[in-house]
């Protein structure tokens, strides 16, 4: 098997599950060192009190055919992040592909309450996870990165901006959480740039991961049972889909083009054509704008 980023050193903040860890993987299957940070090991969760751990990640990592190396990180403690630059300057002298991932707030959101309704303390913790974790790891990570041209950031997030402009993301403070996402890619890009580098935002769609499994009461062999539920979960995807995206993203030379845009894994599918693990190619949001939002009923022939 091809390996383009044999050689290439990642970081993945907030690898521990979803799609985070599947990006590692990815990422690691296409040959690469990929660091996995997030806050929940085998010695403790985190406040997302789920079983899923960051040395897991860093073995599947390596399993896939890269190196996986776990490091837990709380990325809103700044010295915890700048000594985790240090350590991959130390022992890598290099990084060529970042993904902010970091987020663990979905225990913290409040859905379809006004803003008068929301609790302020929850909802500004959620800011912090979703935006001040990617800005200082953003912060202590791009130096390292520029050294070389190349580089790239991937900024992860929920929905495209296109989507998020015409769509209330029914919470306020998950709303604002998703908007500066890609705005932190489209900023970013502009200061990359000189440098020979790239940024980008990025969302799955509806993605599978291990908590959606288990909203739905299945697994992923039997995942289309959730369908029942709702019949849209039919588009839903892996988070390997979006590892794969990232991981097309990383290995391509001419990847300048997609500097500071907001694109989905659907529509990258369709240029570098990686499929899902099931060989689809689902445009979840491509989807939802033209089937779920337009009222028009269950029907995903065509969309994957």
């Amino acid at each position: 098997m091809t390996q383009p980023l044999a050689g290439k050193i990642a970081l993945v903040a907030g690898a521990t599950r979803g799609a985070g860890r599947q990006i590692a993987v990815q990422l690691g299957a296409a040959g690469a060192t990929v660091y996995a940070t997030g806050r929940s090991t085998r010695a403790g969760r985190s406040e997302m009190d789920r079983p899923e751990t960051i040395e897991e990640t860093a073995e599947l990592v390596t399993d896939a055919g890269g190196t996986g190396i776990a490091v837990q990180v709380d990325h809103l403690v700044p010295d915890q992040v700048r000594d985790l630059v240090a350590r991959i300057d130390s022992e890598q002298g290099r990084l060529d592909v970042l993904v902010n991932d970091i987020w663990g707030g979905d225990p913290l959101v409040t859905w379809e309450k006004p803003v008068w309704e929301q609790p302020l303390d929850a909802g500004f913790r959620t800011l912090r996870l979703a935006i001040d974790t990617h800005i200082i790891t953003s912060h202590f990570a791009l130096p390292l990165l520029i050294r070389k041209p190349g580089g790239l950031v991937v900024e992860m997030g929920d929905g495209t901006k296109a989507y998020n402009d015409d769509n209330y993301r029914l919470s306020l403070f998950y709303d604002l959480a998703k908007v500066s996402v890609n705005r932190l890619a489209f900023s970013q890009a502009h200061e990359l740039k000189p440098h020979g580098c790239t940024a980008v935002a990025l969302t799955p769609g509806w993605i599978r991961s291990e908590a959606m499994l288990e909203h739905f009461g299945v697994t992923e062999d039997n995942w289309r049972d959730g369908a029942a539920t709702d019949p849209n979960f039919l588009i839903s995807e892996t988070p390997a889909f979006v590892g794969r995206a990232v991981a097309a993203l990383a290995a391509d030379e001419d990847k300048a083009r997609w500097n500071g845009q907001s694109v989905d894994a659907g529509t990258l599918s369709k240029v570098y054509g990686f499929t899902d693990l099931d060989g689809s190619q689902p445009e979840g949001f491509r989807y939802i704008t033209e089937v779920v939002d337009a009222g028009k009923p269950t029907d995903v022939t065509g969309y994957r």
